[in-house]
């Protein structure tokens, strides 16, 4: 934490050291100008030589009006020259436009190299890296807090957890209570749940390097996510379609059990009663995927964008089935081993999710 905060401290000075710092007459813009108005003095210098060079080799080429022939050659050259020299001035802000796409693809901890830049462009990525420092900041504060909050809300949680479920084996309840009993239980075990993502998905956002890697069979894990998940699809008389090819892989198991958890438990929720769940994972070329489609109703172009951010649900009636911090979790996860998740809509119908990961 003390590294941060020297390191925000010196952001701060960089660009109050800058933006205190009077340029002068010798600014970009006049430095702009001048290198324009050079090139084309130089130019036209050098078209004036190469027309009394081609002029020498083909006589013909001196029917042509001297200002006409210098014209051409001028604007052939400036306009080579000014791609060049474009670069030194458009570079900094390509540089400035692909940091600034990281950071809305969430990635705070992106800098900007200010050394070796014009006085203008250093100033702006100064303040470009003084904002990631207090983003950063600020999303630190904001997970420790939530981490720290969630934390406190477990115990309390499990305690009325407990109790309703010692309330619920009462025979002296009314069925109006009872029914009262099961809506406490219910709700309950939504908030540990909740909870329980919660921490993990901070626990995994903070985690920078695998642990608690062992060699384990992935066909194998993606049975017993199945067969933990037969109550909610023999409930709904959903036929699971799964073709598992024998790939073992190295990694955290615990983890990636929640990948198939929840992808598997999506495609039940959403298929229709008395449909199919169709399961592949194969590996080709060192490469494993994961596929996973199901009837449901397809995703929108819209919930695509935003469908592994927290808390996003489109479906407002699967609200009380989920807390949208399943495929949050689940592409952190995969982020973590550097594989990845993809959603489409498939031709006749319902969705396609596949994960990809690579062999080792």
């Amino acid at each position: 934490m003390k590294d941060k905060e020297q390191k925000n401290v010196k952001s701060r000075e960089l660009f109050d050291k800058l933006r205190n710092t009077k340029v002068g007459w010798f600014n970009l813009k006049t430095r702009l100008t001048m290198l324009v108005l050079a090139e084309a003095l130089v130019f036209i210098l050098i078209a004036f030589g190469l027309s009394s060079l081609i002029t020498m080799v083909f006589p013909s080429f001196e029917k042509v009006p001297l200002f006409v022939q210098i014209a051409v050659l001028s604007l052939i050259a400036i306009g080579v020259a000014t791609r060049l020299f474009s670069r030194l001035f458009f570079d900094p802000i390509k540089k400035l436009r692909e940091a600034m796409q990281k950071v809305a693809d969430g990635d705070f901890s992106v800098r900007l190299e200010t050394e070796g830049s014009p006085r203008e462009i250093q100033e702006v990525y100064a303040g470009f890296n003084l904002m990631m420092e207090q983003l950063n900041a600020t999303e630190i504060l904001q997970t420790d807090f939530v981490s720290n909050v969630s934390h406190e809300f477990k115990t309390p949680i499990n305690a009325i957890e407990g109790y309703t479920t010692l309330l619920q084996g009462c025979d002296s309840l009314s069925e109006e209570e009872q029914e009262y009993v099961e809506k406490i239980l219910f709700n309950t075990e939504r908030l540990s749940v909740l909870v329980g993502n919660i921490l993990l998905l901070s626990k995994i956002e903070n985690q920078s390097i695998q642990t608690n890697k062992t060699r384990f069979r992935l066909d194998e894990q993606i049975r017993k996510s199945i067969v933990v998940l037969e109550p909610a699809w023999e409930k709904k008389n959903i036929e699971i379609d799964a073709e598992l090819d024998c790939v073992e892989y190295t990694g955290n198991e615990n983890l990636l059990h929640h990948v198939w958890d929840n992808i598997i438990g999506n495609a039940v929720k959403f298929t229709p009663e008395g449909s199919e769940v169709k399961i592949r994972l194969f590996k080709e070329n060192g490469i494993i995927t994961v596929t996973v489609d199901d009837d449901g109703p397809g995703i929108s172009e819209l919930a695509k964008k935003h469908l592994f951010e927290k808390f996003y649900q489109e479906d407002t009636s699967h609200k009380s089935e989920g807390n949208g911090l399943g495929l949050a979790l689940v592409s952190r996860i995969l982020t973590i081993y550097a594989g990845d998740i993809d959603a489409e809509n498939r031709p006749e119908g319902g969705c396609r999710f596949t994960v990809t990961l690579a062999a080792n």
